[in-house]
């Protein structure tokens, strides 16, 4: 490859990100108005998807990243930085990263065989991780506060994490990645198509 070419490559992917980052952005302040449950139904997994499949494992994580730091900065976590500030901000940019880190290396190790199932595979480990690193750092650092939550709802504490928590929340965000996956896979071909000679 030479080097007016990894320029074009640097600079389509630097451009790729940028828009992709934005569009975590828009999207999550967006998500803030879709709730079932305490925590709204975020809509920036696709985004994140769809920058690891395109740009990698790094951009997938950076994506994530962001997505955290929305989360964050918009107030969606509050409930749990009113009880520790550092392990929400670990938990919330842990998930976050690692949505897009997993989905990203998923990706990169699939697409070799098949690109359907490297996408697909991507789609459906980027919410599981989100939601993953969330029950973990639920475990880990909030149990007492969320066993007084179900107690004050009358729940118990599995039930109310389950129901309460990340149930309806991670059903729609994996949904939401399964349905568009095609679109993801169109996106992929009309980025990576070479052009027509002239």
């Amino acid at each position: 490859m030479n080097t007016v070419t990894k320029n074009h490559e640097r600079t389509r992917k630097l451009v790729g990100t940028a828009i992709l980052t934005a569009i975590v952005v828009i999207l999550q302040f967006i998500s803030l108005n879709l709730r079932f449950t305490a925590f709204s139904i975020t809509l920036v997994l696709m985004p994140v998807v769809l920058g690891a499949a395109l740009y990698g494992v790094a951009t997938g994580a950076w994506l994530g990243f962001v997505f955290g730091v929305v989360v964050l900065a918009t107030g969606d976590a509050a409930a749990f930085l009113a009880v520790s500030i550092p392990a929400t901000v670990a938990v919330v940019l842990a998930k976050g990263t690692l949505a897009g880190l997993v989905s990203g290396a998923a990706y990169k190790l699939l697409e070799r065989f098949n690109r359907y199932a490297a996408v697909i595979t991507a789609s459906v480990l980027s919410p599981v991780t989100n939601t993953g690193v969330f029950l973990i750092g639920c475990r880990l650092f909030f149990w007492d506060t969320i066993k007084s939550w179900a107690s004050d709802n009358g729940q118990s504490v599995v039930v109310y994490v389950i129901l309460g928590l990340v149930g309806i929340n991670f059903i729609i965000e994996l949904a939401i990645n399964l349905i568009l996956d095609p679109a993801i896979v169109r996106l992929i071909d009309i980025v990576k198509k070479p052009k027509a000679a002239d």
